[in-house]
C-alpha cells in the first residue's frame, strides 16, 4: 500500500482510517489566521455506508487503497450463492447472500453488475443503474383515475415491491432507477 498525505487527497479516492477503509467524499483545507493548517474531510465507511466527518492536521499520512471494479453477469441464485460470471475469461464465481445485500431487489438472471475490489477483497456490488423487470404483480386501475399523481405497489418479476402509476398493469415492462427503486418509464 502507498503512503499519502492530506495533500494528495481526491475525491473518490479510497484511505485507510482506524483501520477501516474509507473513500474521501469531500474534503477543504483549512489555513487559518491563527494556528496551523488542517483539512476538514468527509469519509465514507466502505463496508458499512456510512458517513462521518474527520479534521486532520495538515501532512498527516494515511494508506492508500487501490479500488478496481470490474463488470460481471448475473448467472442464477442456488439458494444460497448469486453466481456471477467474468466476461472476459468466462471464469464464473460465487458471492455469498449477504455480500449481494439489497442489490438482489435488481438482479435478474443475465443482467452486468459491477463488483469493486480492494486488492484480492470484494467490497461492494452494484446492480447497473437502470435496469427493465416485468410486473408480476399489481392491483388493477380504475379507468380514468388520471386527475391526481395517484401511485399503487406493485411487484416486480425479482420480488422487490415499488409504487407505480395507476395505468400500470400485469406484464408491463418498467424501467426502474436502482438508486431509489423510482418508475422512469414504460418500455
Amino acid at each position: 500500500m502507498a503512503t499519502i498525505s492530506t495533500a494528495d487527497f481526491k475525491n473518490g479516492m479510497c484511505i485507510i482510517n482506524n483501520g477501516k477503509m474509507c473513500t474521501i467524499v469531500e474534503f477543504q483545507h483549512v489555513k487559518p489566521g491563527k494556528g496551523g493548517a488542517f483539512v476538514r474531510t468527509k469519509l465514507k465507511d466502505i463496508k458499512t455506508g456510512r458517513v462521518v466527518d474527520y479534521t486532520f492536521n495538515a501532512g498527516t499520512k494515511f494508506d492508500s487503497v487501490r479500488l478496481e471494479s470490474k463488470k460481471m453477469q448475473y448467472l442464477y441464485n442456488d439458494g444460497a450463492d448469486y453466481w456471477f460470471m467474468d466476461n472476459d475469461t468466462f471464469e464464473q464465481m460465487p458471492i455469498a447472500t449477504d455480500m449481494v445485500g439489497a442489490a438482489s431487489d435488481w438482479l435478474k438472471e443475465n443482467d452486468e453488475a459491477t463488483l469493486l475490489y480492494a486488492g484480492d477483497e470484494l467490497i461492494s456490488l452494484e446492480p447497473q443503474m437502470f435496469v427493465e423487470l416485468e410486473v408480476t404483480h399489481t392491483e388493477p386501475g380504475f379507468k380514468g383515475d388520471t386527475a391526481t399523481n395517484t401511485l399503487k405497489p406493485a411487484t416486480l418479476e425479482t420480488g422487490k415491491e415499488v409504487q407505480v402509476p395507476t395505468f400500470i398493469e400485469i406484464g408491463d415492462v418498467l424501467q426502474i432507477d436502482t438508486r431509489d427503486g423510482r418508475v422512469i418509464k414504460r418500455v
